[in-house]
């Protein structure tokens, strides 16, 4: 079984709920005969081995270079961070960072946490997408920080209301590992 085999059995079995008629409630307010609880996957140390390795596989497949990934927090973080431990055992580094949804009441105020600055080559990261607006969110924050983003990686697209192509508005290149067609 190879590897994205693999993940897709581990979300099938932990992370994915389906039914013959749209019952779950969406981040949107729309409801689906789908549901993705992906922190569940991406939390676990099989889900950090699985998706670190095929994010990390994706951006080499691209020839993509960046400096860092990451993406809004909270779905964002283990990719992001189980990445950049895969690239390091690789001798090719990919830092990781996370993006807060708004900015810290203290300290440094910082809204961007992680190895990152401005003008660092980075990857938008995003676990689920559906509408697209929370990676969207992340884009936008990214973009004041002055981070140069080369591409916007999802784990899964769920192919509903038009996420993917909300997100490509915003002028970058999009790409999946996953998409609901695997689930289905």
């Amino acid at each position: 079984m190879t590897k994205r085999q693999d993940l897709i059995s581990y979300i099938k079995k932990h992370s994915f709920k389906q039914s013959g008629k749209p019952v779950y409630k969406l981040s949107s307010g729309r409801k689906s005969k789908f549901y993705f609880n992906l922190k569940t996957t991406t939390y676990s140390s099989k889900g950090q081995y699985l998706t670190g390795s095929l994010v990390y596989k994706k951006i080499r497949e691209l020839k993509l270079k960046p400096e860092a990934i990451g993406g809004l927090t909270l779905g964002a973080d283990p990719i992001a961070t189980s990445t950049a431990y895969h690239s390091y055992g690789k001798k090719i580094p990919v830092d990781a960072f996370v993006i807060r949804k708004g900015p810290k009441e203290h300290g440094m105020k910082l809204q961007i946490e992680g190895s990152v600055k401005a003008g660092d080559k980075v990857i938008i990261i995003d676990d689920v997408v559906t509408t697209g607006q929370a990676t969207i969110k992340a884009i936008k924050i990214a973009e004041k920080a002055k981070l140069k983003i080369i591409a916007v990686i999802i784990l899964v697209d769920r192919c509903e209301q038009n996420g993917r192509e909300n997100i490509e508005k915003c002028g970058y290149p999009v790409y999946s590992i996953l998409s609901i067609k695997d689930f289905t």
